[in-house]
């Protein structure tokens, strides 16, 4: 059987290859596959005009392109905000979430079954790490939302199941495919991939990522002792060290970092915690956004008072930071920053 071709783990120039290469075709036809796929969701491309003359190839061509189905095993809704549960090849379950916005549409991405960071305020961190999902996979869950669930998606974040920099190259080559101006073509300026602090990945996209997509950092607590206890992860590569990093991040002119912030009552909401995170951003070009604790399944920790929210926000606004305070979506369907992986 000739060998199968993963059309949603695919650019147009990957395509072009794998069709001369099995075919003797070239990018006339591959442009044409792309255009049917990823904009109209269109799996019929034989009776589209550029096979109008190429009837046996486009019959070949039908039998071994596999368009990746990932069945909607559950779906909940909660103020607008939808989760859906979709199932992998391996029966492996993965959680996405759309959030509607006033114009469009953002779509919150899977990067991994589980996750080894172990982070103590995330529900995925308590599943553990399962496997990585692949290109093809990342990919699967944006065609799902556009063509199944007629999402008008315009802005994906890497924030759902998983570090995505953990998976960096199968996160990097989702990118590619997503951003090809022949395919799906979203802006790279629309795409934002968030990291608990992991310092090779970010390193690795610096040097051999797509350029001009957004990084958010998860920070959580801007001293090492804290978060020791709250990110395991800054054991390995404490906050120095991540802030060196990040230093030498390539920011796009005018371009900023985005420094999460999840605030957890009685943990990390003092005057001191305020102190050390306007200390750890001062040499940054940053934005924080400051996000209210969700509550998990099995909680150790409680969501700040509304007063105690604002109260540190405006902390940071004192000192001339630019804070985004984030309103709490989806909540209720453990859809929330946070609250994936309850499956």
């Amino acid at each position: 059987m000739a060998d199968r071709i993963r059309i949603l783990s695919m650019t147009c120039d990957d395509l072009t290859q794998r069709l001369k290469n099995q075919f003797g075709k070239n990018e006339y036809h591959a442009k044409a596959i792309m255009r049917e796929i990823f904009l109209h969701g269109n799996t019929d491309f034989s009776k589209v005009r550029e096979f109008e003359r190429s009837g046996t190839f486009a019959h070949e061509l039908k039998k071994v392109i596999d368009i990746l189905m990932l069945p909607i095993v559950d779906q909940k809704t909660d103020d607008g905000v939808m989760k859906y549960i979709s199932r992998l090849p391996d029966d492996q379950l993965i959680e996405s979430v759309v959030i509607p916005m006033l114009y469009h549409h953002t779509l919150c991405i899977s990067s991994q079954v589980g996750c080894r960071m172990g982070c103590k305020f995330c529900q995925t961190g308590q599943m553990g790490f399962v496997r990585h999902l692949t290109a093809e996979e990342i990919v699967a869950q944006v065609y799902t939302a556009i063509f199944y669930l007629n999402a008008p998606v315009r802005n994906i974040v890497f924030m759902g199941m998983g570090e995505p920099f953990d998976n960096i190259e199968a996160v990097i080559q989702a990118i590619h495919v997503l951003t090809d101006p022949r395919g799906f073509d979203f802006p790279k300026k629309y795409i934002t991939l968030s990291t608990s602090g992991h310092v090779p990945g970010i390193n690795h996209l610096s040097t051999h990522g797509p350029k001009g997509i957004h990084l958010a950092i998860s920070i959580n607590a801007a001293n090492d002792a804290l978060r020791n206890q709250l990110m395991p992860i800054n054991r390995k590569y404490p906050l120095k060290m991540l802030q060196t990093c990040l230093k030498q991040f390539p920011l796009k002119s005018k371009g900023v970092l985005f420094v999460e912030y999840v605030l957890i009552k009685g943990v990390n909401d003092s005057q001191a915690d305020v102190e050390a995170l306007a200390d750890f951003v001062a040499p940054l070009s940053v934005r924080i956004n400051v996000i209210p604790y969700n509550p998990q399944a099995h909680d150790s920790f409680q969501p700040p008072t509304s007063n105690q929210f604002n109260q540190f926000c405006d902390a940071l606004i004192e000192k001339k930071l630019y804070v985004r305070k984030r309103a709490t979506k989806g909540q209720g369907v453990m859809a929330a920053c946070g609250q994936l992986g309850n499956i």
